[in-house]
């Protein structure tokens, strides 16, 4: 796979197509068939992009005849697809748009139109009411077009629409009109306004409904989980359980009771024996009603079995009943099957087998969870569908009499957890609040919501109030678009490389205040991460919006995302280098971090500030220090992971990459120098946490499918845990390393496994050094990194 990266060989891409178009032949349900469908034709327009020359794989500018800006269709892996996010056919509001002001449903026309007068217009009313979404970046286009020709800025009005009118053809530049504003200030005013005129429904709902903070998040808007309750279907094997518990047990009771009249509880059946005419009657009665069921409630199998209890009394009725006999080996399998059903549940009627049955028909009784996520669904329509929801509680209490009357769903019955955790999805809150509760239960659902947080600061530099909507609406909608492969440490396209931003800068005031703002948000987020999911390393798009919040200010803290073994071509940028100068300032003098991972932070802050020095200067003897420091860096790191430069197997590439993590502590020591991040627990506590992470992931590992990856992250948080300890104070430290044993003790499984890592923290703690090869003691004590080309000392038995 990185041969076939680095050099676009469409190998990679010929195998996703072969998995999606299997997928989209077999796979049961239609919804991921439809879904796989559309994954392979966009693999099909890769491979004859490829092959046409229409695409490049790698660049900034993937598709030859769109600029950077352009939203691509990315598939998996970073590659583009050579269509554009806004493009494709007219969307349904586009049409309405088109039909309203009286042209052709085309988009230049509507592009044209909304460049006249009453198309400004038109604008303007969105502009000022806020009643529209920015699903694609390119749908701030013409607002922003509106919002220049307002302002009296004519000559960037003219030169923005000279940008975009090459693609008006093709590309969607209008935003979607909604019923509810955009903005939750525009929200709370409306919520106002209603409350004031009784709202449009009757007093209730609306007029009532809390509006969101100011800085409140959610997951899922009103509309997708509407959606998602509104699509749920009846689930065979608990549809199957039903009909069993309701149906199949209640008539296996008959066929038994029918049975002990001829048998008694012995279930003896002398063979030559004849059955009296009306038992044989009755039984004709049961055999008829069984193939009546079996016509309606196809569900359930075990009963068709011949060898099952219930299958071998029927066969045996059904020789009776015809008139013949039983021989000797079918009268002793009615024995065994008359005194097993017997003995598992009791005789039919008695209080063993009554008081089961009655639970199990409670059981069966039970409405089925799809039902009652139809109902919350209902409950869910009548409410704004473009944001979230404060209280969740009334969309989830249990049914009442009047949708008893209306479903037929028993009053008082609960909403299951499974349908309550979609509508808990759609609270709205601060997100340190929905962090704690465990809606959002990992740093990746984390780095989800802080767009919509970020996109606030962002905008809070422009003064105009409109202006401020559209901008953190177009940001919102930025942070949509997929990342691009890209190789040759090409960045991928930023917001302020968007024309429309472009036009706007001169509106934007970033003072101390707004920038102060967006470095405390950032210390927050921040903290909130390590915080409540220690050991774990920040996701690439939390470290891009973290970038985004203190890029404006003066702090110089760069961050850094963590690569991609795969395309890693040997080389890292000038903010790795940075970091591990910032890392060098905290760590340096003879830090537990330091001297556990064998760093010379003295010399790294001298590779970085001379690095820094070279970029000050002017000219291009400057440049080529500042280019001769990064190659210094990169050797440092393969020197480190013991690995020649040039190409290699994705696990050299890894070892490399780890090596860069460690010596610039993969942003912690940049959030804690320059932002001033401490965690509220403390860094013991974040410490012992870690090693929780560090336990339960070694564990995982020995149980997974892919164990390296688990043992791999398992590495991540043991750095990040020794990160901890040494911003201990000394007593808190010694406390910690005492505390690490006893709690992996009581994990018999793990400790084993990190007795080892174990020891070697000890021995560097005890002032002790790792020879080079990371062993100590005669090689009983380790040094624990995850990546490795030979197998994983913490997986000694990889086959068990």
């Amino acid at each position: 796979m990185p041969a076939a990266l680095l050099t676009a060989s469409p190998g990679y891409a010929r195998r996703q197509l072969a998995r999606a178009f299997a997928t989209a032949l077999g796979h049961e349900d239609p919804a991921t068939r439809q879904r796989a469908g559309e994954r392979a034709r966009g693999w099909r327009d890769v491979l004859a992009g490829m092959a046409s020359g229409t695409l490049r794989v790698g660049s900034r500018t993937p598709v030859a005849e769109l600029p950077a800006w352009v939203t691509p269709d990315v598939l998996h892996g970073g590659f583009a697809t050579g269509s554009a996010r806004a493009g494709g056919p007219l969307r349904e509001f586009e049409r309405e748009a088109a039909y309203h002001a009286g042209v052709p449903a085309e988009r230049a026309a509507l592009f044209a139109y909304h460049l006249t007068e009453p198309g400004l217009a038109d604008l303007w009313e969105l502009l000022d009411s806020g009643r529209y979404e920015v699903g694609l970046p390119e749908e701030s286009a013409l607002l922003t077009v509106a919002w220049l020709v307002r302002a009296g800025e004519t000559d960037a009005a003219v030169e923005l629409v000279d940008s975009l009118r090459p693609f008006a053809d093709r590309l969607r530049f209008l935003p979607r009109p909604t019923e509810r504003p955009s903005t939750r200030r525009e929200a709370r005013r409306e919520a106002r306004r209603e409350a004031e005129h009784g709202g449009e429904h009757g007093g209730e709902g609306l007029a009532g409904l809390p509006v969101p903070e100011a800085g409140a998040v959610h997951r899922t808007t009103v509309e997708q989980a509407r959606a998602a309750l509104a699509a749920r279907a009846p689930k065979r094997a608990v549809e199957a359980q039903r009909e069993a518990l309701s149906v199949w047990r209640p008539f296996a009771d008959e066929l038994l009771s029918h049975w002990l009249e001829f048998t008694g509880p012995e279930g003896a059946v002398r063979p030559g024996a004849v059955p009296e005419e009306a038992w044989r009657k009755r039984g004709r009665v049961l055999l008829d009603r069984y193939e009546r069921l079996l016509a309606v409630h196809p569900l359930t199998g075990r009963h068709r079995k011949p060898g099952s209890n219930e299958g071998i009394l029927r066969g045996a009725l059904a020789e009776l009943v015809s008139g013949r006999e039983l021989d000797a080996r079918r009268a002793g399998l009615v024995r065994v099957a008359v005194t097993g059903m017997v003995r598992k549940r009791g005789l039919p009627g008695s209080e063993r087998h009554a008081a089961l049955r009655d639970g199990q028909a409670v059981q069966a009784a039970l409405p089925a969870h799809h039902t009652v996520a139809h109902l919350v669904a209902e409950r869910l329509a009548g409410l704004p569908q473009e944001s979230g929801l404060v209280d969740v509680a009334p969309f989830v209490a249990p049914v009442t009499a009047a949708e008893e009357g209306r479903t037929g769903l028993p009053e008082g019955v609960e909403v299951p957890p499974s349908v309550r955790r979609v509508v808990d999805g759609t609270r709205s809150a601060p997100l340190g609040a929905l962090v704690a509760s465990g809606i959002v239960p990992s740093a990746e659902a984390m780095a989800e919501l802080v767009p919509q947080l970020v996109a606030a600061e962002r905008a809070a530099v422009y003064r105009d109030p409109a202006l401020r909507v559209l901008m953190a609406a177009n940001y919102r909608a930025f942070r949509n678009r997929r990342s691009l492969l890209l190789l040759h440490l090409a960045h991928q396209v930023t917001p302020e490389e968007l024309p429309w931003v472009r036009a706007v800068q001169g509106y934007a005031d970033g003072d101390a205040t707004t920038r102060g703002s967006a470095i405390a948000a950032a210390r927050t987020l921040a903290e909130t991460a390590v915080e409540h999911f220690p050991g774990t390393l920040l996701p690439n798009p939390l470290v891009r919006e973290l970038g985004a919040l203190l890029g404006p200010s003066e702090l110089h803290a760069p961050l850094t995302e963590e690569l991609a073994a795969d395309i890693f071509m040997g080389r890292f940028s000038g903010k790795f280098l940075a970091s591990a100068g910032i890392a060098a300032e905290l760590l340096g003098g003879g830090s537990l971090y330091e001297r556990y991972y064998g760093i010379d932070y003295a010399e790294l802050g001298a590779l970085s500030a001379q690095a820094d020095g070279a970029a000050a200067r002017a000219g291009r003897a400057a440049n080529g220090d500042h280019r001769d420091a990064l190659a210094e860096f990169a050797r440092l790191c393969h020197a480190r992971a013991g690995r020649t430069p040039g190409h290699d197997s994705v696990a050299g590439n890894g070892m490399v990459i780890e090596q860069a993590q460690i010596l610039t502590t993969h942003n912690l020591a940049t959030l804690v120098q320059r932002v001033g991040i401490a965690p509220e627990p403390g860094w013991a506590e974040a410490a012992r946490r870690s090693f929780g992470t560090v336990c339960r992931l070694t564990e995982r590992a020995r149980r997974g499918p892919y164990p390296l990856t688990g043992l791999k992250d398992a590495a991540y948080a043991w750095r990040q845990m020794l990160f901890h300890l040494s911003l201990c104070e000394e007593a808190e430290r010694a406390e910690v390393l005492a505390w690490l044993p006893a709690e992996a003790a009581r994990r018999p499984l793990v400790a084993s496994r990190l007795a080892p890592a174990l020891l070697g923290l000890r021995h560097v703690a005890e002032g002790g050094l790792f020879d080079t090869d990371g062993t100590a003691r005669s090689g009983r004590a380790r040094r624990l990194t995850g990546w490795s080309v030979t197998g994983h000392w913490l997986r000694p038995d990889p086959w068990k």
